[in-house]
C-alpha cells in the first residue's frame, strides 16, 4: 500500500495539492493551531497530511462524537445476535433509570436513543467544566445531570440531538452483555479490524498514548482532560487512518449483518440542510454529487469530520482546538469535501 505524506515544509518546487491547500488554509487563515488529515482513495492508497507545527502524521486524536458510531454499531450487534430489540423500550433493559419531567423509559425505543428521536434533554453544556477540570462522572451523574431539564418533545416526533440517549445505550450494552462498554467496543470492532491505534480510555486516564498534537480550548492547552463526561457519546481516542478503515468496513458490510446495516443508513433528514441522521451514522451531501457517511466529533482540544462514500473513497481530518469559530468549522467541512471530491 503506498503511503504518501505532504507537510506544509514539504518542497517548494513541488505545489501542494487541494487537500493540503485546504489544510493549510484552516491554519494560516482560520488560526487552528494544527490540522491533520488522513485520505484513502478506491484503490486503498493512502495519502497523510498536515500543518501546523509539531502536528505529527497520523496523530492519534479525541474524536469526540464519532464514538457514537462504535457504540451503535455493538448496539445494532446485539440486535442481530437477538439480545436487543430495536424498537423495545429502554425501561426493558433499564427499569426505573428513565425518569423526569416529561421523561419515561416506558416511552422511548431503543432505535430512538441511537437516532435522536427520543426527546432526551442534553447534558454536554452542564459538563464541560468538568471536563476543563479534569472531574471524573460515572454514566448514572451524567444522567441525573441531564434528567434536572425536561423532555424537548414526545418519543418520536422530532429530531434533536442529545448526547444523553447515547449513554443510555452504553448503559443497555453493559446490562446486556455483562461486561464493560469498552470492552465490547475492542473486542467486537477494534481487535477485528485491527484498529491498533484506537481505544477507549479506561476510568481515570487523562493522557493519549502515542504521538499526538496538543489540543487546545481557545488556546488553552488541554491535551490531558478527563474524557468521562462524554463515555459511550465521545470518550474514544484514535486516528484519521483508523477512522477512515472502521468506516470503510462497516460500509462494506464487516460489522454489521445486511438488515442492520440497512437499519443504521435509515435516515431522518435535518431540516433544509441536505444532510440525514441514521442510527449513528450520518449523510451528507458532496458537492460532485452523491453522499458521504460517518459522524464527526467535538471535544475540549479537538474538532474532527469526514467519511466514506459508497464507492469505497474515504477522508477524516483533524483540527486542533474546539470550538473553533463557526467559519473555521465550514471550512472544515468544506475540506472534507475536497478530499472526497478530487
Amino acid at each position: 500500500m503506498a503511503t504518501g505524506v505532504l507537510t506544509p515544509s514539504a518542497s517548494a518546487t513541488a505545489r501542494p495539492d487541494t487537500v493540503q491547500r485546504a489544510l493549510n488554509a484552516l491554519v494560516q487563515t482560520d488560526g487552528v493551531p494544527g490540522a491533520l488529515a488522513g485520505v484513502t482513495e478506491r484503490n486503498g492508497r493512502t495519502r497523510s497530511y498536515t500543518a501546523g507545527p509539531d502536528v505529527p502524521r497520523d496523530g492519534q486524536v479525541r474524536i469526540g462524537s464519532n464514538a457514537k458510531m462504535f457504540t451503535a454499531v455493538v448496539v445494532l450487534q446485539l440486535v442481530g445476535e437477538g439480545k436487543v430489540g430495536l424498537d423495545a423500550k429502554v425501561e426493558t433493559y433499564l427499569p426505573g433509570l428513565v425518569r423526569g419531567e416529561g421523561i419515561d423509559g416506558r416511552d422511548i425505543s431503543v432505535r430512538e436513543l441511537l437516532q435522536h428521536t427520543s426527546g432526551l434533554p442534553e447534558y454536554e453544556a452542564d459538563v464541560t467544566d468538568d471536563i476543563l477540570q479534569r472531574r471524573y462522572l460515572e454514566p448514572r451523574d451524567l444522567l441525573d445531570i441531564a434528567f434536572r431539564h425536561k423532555s424537548d418533545f414526545s418519543p418520536g416526533t422530532s429530531w434533536a440531538y442529545s448526547s444523553t440517549n447515547y449513554v443510555l445505550a452504553g448503559l443497555i450494552v453493559q446490562k446486556v452483555t455483562g461486561r464493560p462498554l469498552g470492552e465490547q467496543i475492542d473486542k467486537r470492532i477494534i481487535q477485528p479490524l485491527g484498529l491498533r491505534h484506537t481505544y477507549f480510555p479506561a476510568p481515570g486516564d487523562m493522557t493519549i498514548r502515542e504521538p499526538h498534537p496538543k489540543g487546545h480550548d481557545q488556546r488553552r492547552d488541554v491535551t490531558e482532560i478527563d474524557p468521562s463526561a462524554a463515555w459511550a457519546a465521545g470518550q474514544m481516542i484514535s486516528t484519521n487512518s483508523d477512522l477512515n478503515r472502521f468506516l470503510t468496513a462497516l460500509l462494506a458490510g464487516r460489522l454489521l449483518p445486511p438488515a442492520q446495516l440497512a437499519q443504521m443508513r435509515t435516515t431522518v433528514p435535518l431540516g433544509d440542510t441536505g444532510a440525514g441522521y441514521g442510527l449513528g451514522l450520518m449523510s451528507r451531501p458532496l458537492s460532485c454529487g452523491g453522499v458521504y457517511w460517518g459522524h464527526g466529533g467535538d471535544i475540549p482540544g479537538f474538532e474532527t469530520r469526514g467519511g466514506v462514500t459508497d464507492d469505497g473513497r474515504a477522508a477524516n481530518i483533524a483540527v486542533t482546538v474546539s470550538p473553533p469559530d463557526g467559519a473555521a468549522t465550514k471550512h472544515l467541512e468544506q475540506a472534507v469535501d475536497t478530499a472526497l471530491c478530487r
